[in-house]
């Protein structure tokens, strides 16, 4: 960062940390192979503190360096050291992160980072190292964030907890493998119901109208809906994941008074992966910006002929991993909010937005990214709501994994300057959801739309038996 002079230390190699823990990655690599780029690296070199100099700014990985200037330490679980970072990871969650000025005690930055392959010590391990860059990066850089986070209290450093996390990690590896033979994983489904007074934004729980859901061929899932009205009728746009293929196109579904009033039919493809298909009315246009991060665009596309013609207009950003990109106009600018990753970290624990003064740019990020680093609430899940002259937008959840639950968010602050959220209430699945998790919320007109996991046997005399013998309607 241009003008400041800035100093890392870090504790000696091991430092607090049992040697058994090095073991742990090499066999994780082997048996699992798991890869990690941060964690390889992470006792090649020891930096420290020059013997003299001035430095502007101090970033102390230890915990017990000597102050040059202003000096952060990194807080794991509000402790510093590895070790913090490692007891941690051992009982299977992230820990939250602070950064604390050690002159004043205050805590300057803080988040929660996220992991979507929490099976093994080093995926985790990884995933926090990946947290902790966000973090540092986006502090000396004069912004960071600031969250209210309840504090969890450190766990301690045991080997016995270690020889627990990895057997029950194994156990999972061979149960995953397992169901993967009978199942297809994940499979998402689209549930819809007609609202016509009070919706998951005004009674904030899943349980009231019966939720319907969207019937799929089972080799494949529909996800992501995304409901519009036009020209009087009701189209839903969805994800269409094709599980021998492992590859989504974006679909449509009509809608008519009493539900689906025809099949789902491809209207866009690409040779990449696509999905959460933002679709808009704009200056007389029907537009979709699809989530194509595999390709690290973010695509504008415009309807040719709606609902089934769809052509390419432009590529609003380039090369970046950007996931569920979302628009909305507030105060004279559009912004788009998107989960952006770096190479390395999760995908849904770091939210960056960018602004632009007409649709097809230029789009300029804003000077703040990411603006949340925080697992529980920074992935988009769907359109922007305008309640009673409050922004909302919904948000992924993914505290307890990916797509476990929904946030209600409201947006307080967004300019240039700054930005800030509060997250109002969460969804969970109640017993009788047709469904495990879940992670896009949408409305247009009188129906409300949302997704939800469930199992997808690959045997459907299995699935009859199944659906029978429990009586839920997900194992159909």
């Amino acid at each position: 960062s241009a003008g400041i002079t800035m100093f890392l230390t870090q504790a000696a190699p091991n430092g607090g940390v049992p040697s058994s823990v090095e073991r742990v990655f090499a066999v994780e690599r082997l048996v699992a192979g798991a890869r990690a780029i941060l964690a390889e690296k992470r006792t090649i070199a020891s930096l420290s503190l020059p013997e003299t100099g001035h430095a502007d700014l101090t970033v102390d990985f230890s915990g017990h360096a000597e102050p040059r200037g202003r000096t952060l330490r990194i807080l794991y679980d509000g402790v510093t050291g590895e070790a913090a970072l490692m007891a941690a990871v051992f009982t299977g969650r992230m820990p939250s992160l602070a950064l604390q000025d050690t002159a004043t005690g205050e805590i300057v930055s803080n988040g929660v980072p996220g992991v979507e392959d929490s099976s093994t010590v080093l995926a985790l391990y990884e995933a926090a190292l990946a947290g902790v860059v966000t973090l540092v990066v986006s502090t000396v850089r004069g912004w960071g964030t600031k969250l209210e986070t309840p504090q969890k209290p450190a766990a301690v450093l045991q080997l016995g907890r270690l020889v627990k996390f990895e057997v029950k990690s194994l156990a999972h590896t061979a149960l995953r493998q397992l169901y993967r033979l009978c199942c297809y994983t994940p499979h998402w489904r689209v549930c819809w119901r007609f609202v016509p007074g009070a919706d998951l934004w005004e009674t904030q729980t899943l349980g009231g109208t019966n939720w319907q859901v969207l019937p799929d061929p089972g080799t494949h899932f529909y996800a992501d809906p995304f409901p519009i009205v036009y020209q009087g009728r009701t189209f839903i746009f969805v994800e269409d994941l094709d599980h021998r293929t492992n590859k989504g196109v974006i679909s449509v579904i009509p809608f008519g008074s009493d539900g689906p009033s025809g099949p789902a039919c491809p209207v866009l493809e690409e040779p990449w992966h696509l999905s959460y298909p933002f679709v808009f009315e704009r200056d007389g246009q029907l537009w979709m910006i699809p989530e194509s991060s595999s390709n690290r665009t973010v695509t504008l596309y415009r309807a040719e002929r709606f609902p089934d013609r769809w052509v390419k207009e432009a590529d609003l950003l380039t090369g970046i991993e950007a996931s569920d990109a979302t628009l909305v106009d507030h105060d004279g600018k559009l912004w788009m909010f998107a989960s952006v990753r770096d190479g390395i970290g999760s995908c849904s624990d770091r939210l960056s937005i960018f602004h632009a003064s007409a649709l097809h740019g230029p789009w300029e990020p804003h000077p703040g990214n990411p603006v949340v680093t925080d697992q529980r609430s920074a992935r988009p899940a769907g359109a922007f709501v305008r309640r009673n002259g409050r922004l909302l937008r919904p948000v992924q959840d993914c505290s307890r994994g990916y797509g476990t639950g929904i946030g209600l968010a409201e947006v307080t602050r967004l300019d240039t300057e700054g930005y800030s959220q509060v997250v109002h209430a969460t969804l969970e699945a109640p017993p009788d959801w047709p469904g495990r998790r879940f992670h896009t919320l949408n409305r247009a007109g009188q129906i409300e739309v949302i997704d939800g996991a469930a199992h997808s046997p690959r045997s459907r005399l299995l699935a009859r038996r199944l659906q029978a013998w429990s009586g839920r309607r997900d194992l159909a």
